[in-house]
C-alpha cells in the first residue's frame, strides 16, 4: 500500500506544515478583511466621503494580496489548477534547478583557493590533537578501527588469502635463485670472522653434551671388537674414545687456530664460493629449496599459521582489554598529545591535510557537485515541491501579508495624490 504524503513527512515537517497553514490563514484573512472593507466603504462612501480613502486602501490591498498570492503560488503549482505559462516553476524545472545548484556549488565553493583559505584558517592538527588526547576519545577511535579491521579480516576468504600468500612466496621467495645471494652473504660473514662465535657455540654445546652423556660411549666401539677380547679391553677402548673426544673438543675450544677450525673455515669458504659460481652446488641448493617449499607439510603449516594469526587478531580486536587495543589507544593518545604541543608537527599535518583536500577538490569537484544534480533528478517532483514549500513557504506567506499592507498604502497614496491634483 503506497504511503500518503503526510506519512512521508518527518515530525519536523509536520510542525512546519502546521506553521505554514497558520500563515496561509493569516494571509487569506488579510485578503478577506480588505474585501469586506472594500464592500463596506464602497457602499457608504456617498454618505461618508472619507470612506473613499478607505475604499482606495482596500482596493490596493486586494490587488497587492492577489498579485503576491499568484507569485507565491506560481513557484509551487499552477494557480487555481490553470496551466498558465511560467507557473509551477519548481516541479517543472526541478532538474534544471538541481543542475544550476550543482554548478553553483562547484564554481563557488569547490574551488582550490576557497578550500585552502578556509583550511589554513582552521587549526586542524591542534583540534584533532586536543580531541585525541582525551583517553575516552582515543579508546573510541581504537574501538572503531578495531571493528573495521575485524570486518575486513572476516570478509577475507581463507582460501584466497592462502592463494595470495602462496603466489607471493613463489614470486619473491621460491622463483629467485637463493644460491648466489646466500653464498655472497656467507662469504661476507667468513671475511669478517662472524662465524667464529657460531663455531664456539657448537663446541661448547658438544662439550656440555659429552660431560652429561659419558654413558652413551659404553659399547660404542667395543661392541665391534672380536668376542675373545677381554671385557677390560672393551672398557678401556670405550674410555679411550670418550677421553679423546673430550680432549679434541677442549683443544678446539682453547685454540683459535686449531686445525679443525681451519678446516671448517676452508669448508665454509669453498661452500660460499661454490654457491656463487658452481652450477652443480647451486642446482643442489635450489633442489633442496624447492623440495622444502613444495612439500605439502609446509603448505599445511602456512595455512595453519594464517588461521591461527587470523583467530588471534580477531580475539584481540574484539577484546577491549587486550594488549593490542590498549596499545592502540595509548598510541593514539600519545599522537594527540604531540599534535597539541608540537608546533612543527602541527604545521606539517595542517599542510598535508590542506594539500590533500585541495588536490581532491581540484580533481574531483565536478564528481562531488554531481551528487547534488543526481540527487535532485531522482527526487519526485511532488515530494520535492512539498518539501521546499514546507521549508520556505511560511516565510513566503509574509510576502502575501506585506503585499496586502503595501498595496493598501499604495492605494491610499495614489488616490490622495490623484484627488489633490484633480480637486
Amino acid at each position: 500500500m503506497p504511503r500518503t504524503p503526510t506519512q512521508l513527512l518527518s515530525p519536523a515537517d509536520q510542525e512546519r506544515r502546521r506553521g505554514l497553514r497558520t500563515m496561509k490563514g493569516v494571509a487569506l484573512g488579510a485578503l478577506v478583511f480588505m474585501a469586506v472593507l472594500f464592500a463596506f466603504s464602497f457602499a457608504f462612501q456617498q454618505e461618508i466621503p472619507a470612506l473613499a480613502y478607505v475604499r482606495a486602501a482596500a482596493e490596493g490591498g486586494m490587488v497587492g494580496a492577489l498579485a503576491d498570492w499568484f507569485a507565491v503560488t506560481a513557484l509551487f503549482r499552477h494557480p487555481l489548477g490553470i496551466p498558465i505559462p511560467h507557473t509551477a516553476i519548481i516541479p517543472s524545472r526541478k532538474d534544471e534547478i538541481g543542475r544550476t545548484l550543482g554548478e553553483f556549488v562547484e564554481t563557488e565553493f569547490l574551488r582550490g583557493d576557497v578550500v585552502r583559505t578556509k583550511l589554513e584558517q582552521t587549526a586542524i592538527a591542534a583540534r584533532l590533537g586536543e580531541w585525541l588526547s582525551t583517553p575516552e576519545h582515543a579508546e573510541r577511535v581504537a574501538a572503531e578501527a578495531s571493528l573495521m579491521a575485524a570486518g575486513v579480516l572476516q570478509a577475507l576468504s581463507d582460501e584466497e588469502v592462502r592463494d595470495v600468500i602462496e603466489e607471493l612466496a613463489r614470486e619473491h621467495l621460491i622463483a629467485p635463485d637463493w644460491g648466489p645471494p646466500v653464498g655472497a652473504w656467507l662469504g661476507r660473514i667468513i671475511e669478517t670472522g662472524g662465524h667464529h662465535n657460531a663455531v664456539d657455540l657448537v663446541a661448547d654445546t658438544i662439550a656440555a653434551w659429552l660431560e652429561a652423556n659419558k654413558a652413551a660411549f659404553t659399547g660404542l666401539v667395543s661392541r665391534r671388537l672380536p668376542a675373545w677380547v677381554p671385557s677390560v679391553a672393551h672398557r678401556f677402548v670405550d674410555d679411550t674414545v670418550y677421553n679423546e673426544a673430550v680432549k679434541l673438543v677442549a683443544a678446539i675450544r682453547a685454540d683459535p687456530r686449531h686445525p679443525a677450525r681451519i678446516a671448517i673455515d676452508g669448508y665454509l669458504t669453498r661452500l660460499a664460493d661454490n654457491l656463487q659460481h658452481d652450477p652443480a652446488t647451486i642446482g643442489r641448493f635450489e633442489d633442496a629449496k624447492l623440495a622444502l617449499f613444495d612439500s605439502p607439510r609446509v603448505r599445511e603449516l602456512a595455512a595453519e599459521a594464517w588461521t591461527t594469526a587470523k583467530a588471534g587478531l580477531l580475539r584481540s580486536l574484539a577484546d577491549p582489554q587486550s594488549g593490542l587495543r590498549r596499545r592502540a589507544a595509548q598510541a593514539l593518545a600519545e599522537i594527540g598529545e604531540r599534535l597539541t604541543t608540537d608546533a612543527s608537527l602541527q604545521h606539517r599535518v595542517d599542510s598535508w591535510v590542506t594539500d590533500a583536500a585541495v588536490f581532491l577538490v581540484d580533481r574531483y569537484r565536478h564528481d562531488i557537485a554531481s551528487i547534488i544534480t543526481d540527487t535532485v533528478e531522482r527526487w519526485d517532483p511532488v515530494e520535492t515541491t512539498e518539501k521546499i514549500e514546507l521549508m520556505v513557504g511560511r516565510d513566503l506567506q509574509y510576502i502575501r501579508l506585506n503585499g496586502t499592507i503595501v498595496g493598501a498604502l499604495a492605494g491610499v497614496a495614489i488616490f490622495t495624490i490623484a484627488h489633490a491634483l484633480l480637486g
